[in-house]
């Protein structure tokens, strides 16, 4: 049984920092010595253009091709697809034509199934496997949460991010019911938070108080800095970018909250094996 654990960073509403999550959870887990893939379900692509992929239209393979090839029955191309960033983290890069493809796999047989055939190619190579998913709850972001372990909700430190909550939840216990009973949610990371104000810390308290009982708010929280989104431009992430800075500490701090998380499910999952 493969020991890789594959984590949805998912939240239908966009501008929350998913991507920036993604890739910045991706490389601090790659500093504790873990090997970790990155999977951008995004047509936008922002994930491949984030880690300095510009030219798009000439990635031989992306996410789009391995999509088809399983939907088709065809032999999936997963290692040929992988791009391997400076920063000791690898990509499958997405790009537009995952838009015109989308309703192609609408109609394809177990479409919910077909992100987990190809990821199931090269899970004995990665401990982890994050997939930065669209900001919708449409086909792509379904076939992500029937490929993950779990599922991380990063969210904006706004009234409006928290509304959202509901319906994201619905549909990861529905996808946990229907494609994928292991599914968990490893909790909700408060982005883009200003300090400077009174509304993140009553909208941690109001998570708390609505959701505390069954969703885990991790502890860290992700300060806003313009720093975050002059690194977009760089294809560095923010620990190239501004090691020293406040947003690198706080994912730092918030990559080892997600290994201590893991250390106690496997810890509990062993206990129930006895």
């Amino acid at each position: 049984m493969s020991q890789c654990k594959v984590i949805a960073v998912a939240n239908q509403k966009g501008g929350v920092g998913k991507t920036t999550t993604t890739f910045s959870l991706g490389v601090a887990l790659a500093k504790e010595g873990k090997k970790v893939l990155l999977v951008d379900t995004d047509p936008q692509g922002s994930l491949t253009l984030y880690m300095g992929w510009r030219d798009q239209d000439k990635l031989p393979i992306t996410v789009a091709d391995l999509l088809e090839q399983s939907a088709e029955g065809r032999n999936i191309e997963v290692e040929e697809s992988i791009l391997h960033h400076n920063e000791n983290v690898s990509l499958i890069p997405s790009n537009l034509r995952l838009s015109v493809l989308e309703p192609v796999l609408y109609s394809a047989m177990s479409r919910e199934y077909l992100l987990k055939n190809c990821l199931e190619k090269v899970k004995d190579n990665y401990d982890y496997i994050l997939i930065d998913c669209p900001p919708s709850l449409g086909t792509l972001t379904v076939n992500a949460l029937a490929s993950a372990d779990s599922v991380i909700i990063p969210m904006q430190s706004q009234y409006l991010s928290a509304v959202g909550m509901t319906e994201l939840l619905k549909s990861v216990n529905k996808a946990r019911t229907k494609l994928n009973p292991q599914l968990k949610i490893d909790g909700v990371l408060l982005t883009l938070v200003d300090k400077r104000t009174n509304l993140s810390r009553e909208m941690k308290v109001q998570l708390q108080e609505n959701y505390g009982r069954v969703i885990k708010i991790y502890d860290t929280q992700i300060p806003l800095a313009i720093k975050t989104a002059e690194s977009t431009s760089t294809g560095q992430s923010i620990f190239d970018y501004d090691k020293n800075g406040k947003v690198a500490e706080a994912y730092s701090s918030f990559a080892k909250e997600v290994l201590e998380s893991g250390k106690e499910r496997n810890k509990n999952a062993s206990t129930k094996v006895r």
